[in-house]
């Protein structure tokens, strides 16, 4: 099955305008400081973006409501005493990356891939064990910001719940997946895993920049 075609619109980068591929954005914002930029799902929809502020758009997913004063009053704002983890796909499955940052500098704590074969739910889950290894291993009490409900949940369970068949391509993957599971069932930790709350905040720290 292909994956769906995106449009990236770059308003601020070495070169602006609208891309057709990940890989020709990131070479506009790449080392670009203050870069902005934002994929979407047709190319009517990334024109229009691009003649507009980036401002409009920023944090922003198509489709979703909006949230009132209240609601947002009622989030409030992140806790900067964290780090946060993100994963990325280039198809599904396909070849994936994950990574960690401080979640307020944006400096990056650790990164693992691009594997060769893999998804974003398992990037997600190996994120945030590995963010729970590292805080453990630093004895830091900060929190654990992940925007993955799924992984979440698959940490809490101590298994990665992926419907991904083991195969010579992902072997070295599914190693570092078993490897996971044995550290959460081996180890305890007081780390808070919290939900990033995209809606109000914008996207995740660690975000790798193509939703």
């Amino acid at each position: 099955m292909g994956t769906k075609r995106k449009f990236y619109v770059v308003w601020k980068g070495k070169h602006p305008g609208i891309y057709e591929s990940w890989d020709d954005c990131k070479a506009q914002i790449k080392g670009f400081k203050g870069a902005q930029y934002k994929s979407f799902q047709d190319f009517a929809e990334a024109k229009k973006a691009f003649n507009s502020n980036y401002l409009e758009y920023k944090g922003k997913s198509k489709g979703k409501k909006e949230l009132s004063a209240e609601e947002l009053l009622k989030i409030g704002e992140p806790n900067y005493n964290s780090i946060s983890v993100d994963a990325a796909s280039s198809g599904n499955p396909g070849k994936m990356e994950y990574q960690g940052v401080d979640t307020k500098t944006k400096k990056k704590l650790f990164k693992q891939g691009p594997f060769e074969e893999g998804t974003n739910n398992i990037g997600e889950f190996l994120a945030l064990v590995h963010g729970l290894a590292f805080l453990k291993n630093n004895k830091s009490t900060r929190v654990l910001y992940s925007d993955s409900r799924i992984a979440m949940g698959w940490v809490r369970k101590k298994k990665c719940g992926t419907k991904l068949k083991k195969n010579s391509k992902n072997k070295t993957l599914f190693e570092l997946i078993q490897r996971a599971e044995e550290w959460l069932n081996q180890n305890t930790y007081d780390t808070p895993i919290a939900k990033w709350e995209t809606k109000a905040w914008g996207e995740i720290p660690a975000d790798f920049g193509r939703k």
